[in-house]
């Protein structure tokens, strides 16, 4: 599996917050923040926050992965890479919230 694959699924290689990390671009920090407050509905994401060189690598890490993602949380304690190693992939609430907003995510995990 890439290791640019986060815990969930999601392709980090594709995402925003690391592309803008990596180019050092504050108005795609921008850009970002903004849709993803909209898309999470959640209070004011700042571009000073888009900072991420991917979940499973070396470097920073967006603040909601570190301190408060449930997924990377549970892949860490059981000891796993992700949660493709996980029997419970299939019936798993807290892997399948990605998984709806992300079927793709489901599908990286599957071709490990």
């Amino acid at each position: 599996m890439k290791l640019l694959i986060a815990c969930c699924g999601l392709d980090c290689e594709s995402c925003d917050a690391r592309k803008a990390t990596l180019a050092n671009d504050d108005t795609l920090r921008e850009e970002t923040a903004r849709k993803w407050s909209e898309m999470n509905d959640a209070l004011e994401i700042t571009p000073e926050t888009i900072n991420c060189t991917g979940c499973r690598t070396e470097g920073a890490k967006f603040a909601y992965c570190t301190h408060h993602c449930p997924i990377r949380r549970c892949v860490s304690e059981k000891g796993y890479d992700t949660c493709g190693d996980c029997d419970r992939l299939d019936d798993c609430p807290t892997a399948d919230a990605v998984f709806r907003h992300n079927p793709q995510a489901k599908a990286n995990l599957l071709r490990q």
